[in-house]
């Protein structure tokens, strides 16, 4: 059974929403990825829903919508994005925080060098559940 990694964020719409699909994408093999907030807007951030189809052809508006914490199943692995608040607790056997400012309202570049950043958070973790590094 592949862990569980849940994705956290304020409002599940941005950050957390590109990691649930970028861990979809490039490590569904290795382990479950999901997203979720202490709050939640009505739609995906659209300027992150753009650039991910540009980037690498995912449609999250199809196939992800913001949720709270409590509409994910347990997690194996929390990692937050660096909101600047308390998150709330979930149960998990790893918590780290990636320290991520939000690109909501900045520019494309902004956003392409967040999803970048996360591209790469994303291949880290993915090497370090693998190797059992975590």
């Amino acid at each position: 059974m592949l862990p569980k990694v849940a994705f956290v964020c304020v409002h599940n719409s941005c950050r957390s929403q590109i990691a649930e699909a970028l861990g979809k994408h490039l490590a569904a093999d290795v382990f479950e990825s999901y997203s979720a907030g202490t709050e939640t807007k009505p739609q995906i951030n659209p300027d992150a829903v753009r650039l991910m189809k540009q980037l690498y052809g995912l449609d999250m508006e199809r196939t992800q919508y913001s949720k709270l914490v409590d509409d994910i199943p347990p997690v194996d692995i929390v990692i937050t994005m660096g909101c600047n608040v308390q998150c709330p607790f979930l149960p998990c056997m790893h918590r780290e925080d990636w320290g991520l400012s939000d690109p909501s309202g900045q520019d494309d570049a902004t956003f392409l060098e967040t999803i970048g950043l996360l591209r790469d958070k994303i291949l880290d973790l993915r090497t370090r559940i693998e190797t059992r590094k975590l």
